[in-house]
């Protein structure tokens, strides 16, 4: 994350541009990056930092539909280093990040720091509605034999108020995951609870 407060600058140049890369090389596909920078703007742009809800960015998400296939989905909560690590080594693997919206909008901010400082500050943070939806989207699709990565090396290792726990766990649907693999997993110095 950056020290600085507000938007990441040059956002939408690293948006469009992360989409192509995404298009062409990550994942071929046909998608039109340039509508999906609209949308986004739509949802985001003319609402008050405090005031963009899951809703505003469902035309977003319906002009960059996507599925993948059953048993390869990762699910993670507070093992984000971890996880990219085993995602790497086990490459049958896809996690939210691996996802069009996840790739394009990882790791950007995209509000302004004084009328919004926190995701807990509001509920209809842009950030965090844009992740909650993506999320649900990314727990929807998830389909045969479920991967979960939890930090066992703090306190909760599973909680509730986690974007996992509040949204992913509750959008993952029983007729489709047959199995859930949950791996807890400490850091090596500990601690581990």
């Amino acid at each position: 994350m950056r020290a600085q407060l507000g938007t990441t600058p040059n956002i939408k140049h690293i948006v469009v541009g992360r989409c192509y890369t995404y298009i062409t090389l990550v994942n071929p596909s046909l998608y039109d990056c340039e509508e999906i920078w609209r949308q986004f703007e739509e949802a985001v742009v003319h609402q008050s930092s405090c005031n963009v809800t899951v809703e505003d960015y469902y035309q977003m998400f319906n002009v960059m539909p996507q599925i993948w296939p059953c048993n390869m989905f990762l699910f993670w909560s507070k093992t984000r280093t971890l996880m990219h690590s085993y995602a790497a080594v086990f490459r049958h693997f896809w996690t939210l990040e691996d996802t069009l919206v996840g790739y394009m909008f990882n790791d950007l901010i995209f509000f302004d720091f004084n009328s919004c400082p926190e995701w807990s500050a509001c509920r209809n943070h842009p950030v965090y509605s844009l992740w909650r939806q993506a999320s649900q989207n990314f727990a929807e699709m998830a389909c045969g034999n479920i991967t979960v990565l939890l930090n066992g090396s703090i306190v909760n290792a599973f909680n509730r108020k986690s974007m996992f726990g509040s949204v992913e766990l509750d959008s993952l649907n029983p007729q489709r995951v047959d199995y859930v693999n949950i791996k807890v997993v400490t850091n090596l110095e500990g601690p581990h609870m």
